[in-house]
C-alpha cells in the first residue's frame, strides 16, 4: 500500500518574515521566519493616562495581529526603506503608535523572569497602527478590537538587530515625528512592563514559540495622520523606519 500523498487545496502562501541586519562583510540575506504577532497595550504609564486608564492598577493587556498585517520596512539586507501605508477603509480616525518590537528565538510556557532574555533573538521598531474610531466603539460596547488593529498592513516593522549587535536594550530614545513635527518621544526604561517581564507574563497565558514577535506598547502622544503624511520613527540602538500615507 503506498503512502497517501499530501495535496493543498491550492498552493500555500510565502511565510511572512523579516530582514536582519547584517554586517556590511556579510553577503547574503538573512530572515527571521515571523510566526505569531502578540501586542502589549498600554506600557507605557503617560500613554495609559492619555488614554484615560491608571497604569497603577493595569496588568498588561495581550491582542494579537495577524502576521498578513506584517510590512517590513527594510529591503533584503535589513537596510531602512521608505514604504508606502495604504489608509485603511472603514476609518476616519488612522493613529500611529510607535514601538519597541522584539523578536523570539525560544519560547515556552511558564518561562522565569530570569531566562526571559535568552529567548530573544533581536529588536526592531514597529508602527502599531490603530483605527481608533472603530476600537472606541469596539471598546465602549465590549467587543473584540479584532478589526481595529489587525487589518492590512497594520503592523509596519524594520528589520531585526540580532542581541550581538545591540544588546538588549533598557534604556534609551523611542521617538516619532509626523512630516517633520514631533509626536511621541519618551525612553525605553519608562515601560511598566520591561521586555523580560512581558515574556514571562505572556508566557503564563500562551505557549510562546520561534518567530514570534511581540510589540511591547506604545509612549505617549499618539493621534492621527492622513493620506500624505511622512512617519518617521527611531529607537536609539535599534533602527528607525520611516512609511508614507498613501
Amino acid at each position: 500500500m503506498s503512502p497517501c500523498e499530501t495535496i493543498y487545496v491550492f498552493e500555500p502562501g510565502a511565510r511572512p518574515a523579516l530582514p536582519v541586519r547584517q554586517d556590511e562583510a556579510g553577503s547574503e540575506e538573512l530572515l527571521f521566519p515571523v510566526n505569531t504577532i502578540y501586542c502589549v497595550g498600554q506600557n507605557y504609564a503617560a500613554h495609559a493616562r492619555e488614554m484615560g486608564t491608571d497604569p497603577e492598577r493595569s496588568p498588561p493587556v495581550f491582542f494579537r495581529k495577524p502576521t498578513g498585517s506584517l510590512l517590513p520596512a527594510c529591503d533584503g539586507r535589513g537596510e531602512p526603506r521608505l514604504v508606502n501605508l495604504p489608509y485603511p477603509p472603514q476609518t476616519t480616525e488612522l493613529h500611529h503608535e510607535i514601538e519597541l518590537v522584539a523578536a523570539l528565538k525560544g519560547g515556552g510556557r511558564n518561562i522565569p523572569r530570569d531566562e526571559a532574555a535568552g529567548c530573544v533573538f533581536g529588536y526592531g521598531v514597529g508602527l502599531d497602527m490603530t483605527r481608533r474610531d472603530l476600537q472606541t466603539v469596539a471598546r465602549k460596547a465590549g467587543m473584540p478590537w479584532d478589526m481595529a488593529k489587525g487589518f492590512d498592513d497594520a503592523a509596519p516593522c524594520s528589520a531585526l538587530t540580532p542581541v550581538s549587535r545591540c544588546g538588549h536594550p533598557e534604556r534609551g530614545a523611542i521617538e516619532l515625528t509626523v512630516n517633520g513635527e514631533p509626536r511621541q518621544k519618551s525612553d525605553l526604561e519608562d515601560l511598566i512592563w520591561s521586555v523580560p517581564e512581558t515574556i514571562t507574563f505572556l508566557s503564563r497565558l500562551v505557549t510562546l514559540r520561534p518567530g514570534d514577535l511581540i510589540f511591547t506598547g506604545t509612549p505617549e502622544g499618539v493621534g492621527a495622520v492622513c493620506r500624505g503624511d511622512r512617519l518617521e520613527g527611531s529607537i536609539d540602538g535599534v533602527g528607525e523606519i520611516t512609511a508614507v500615507i498613501t
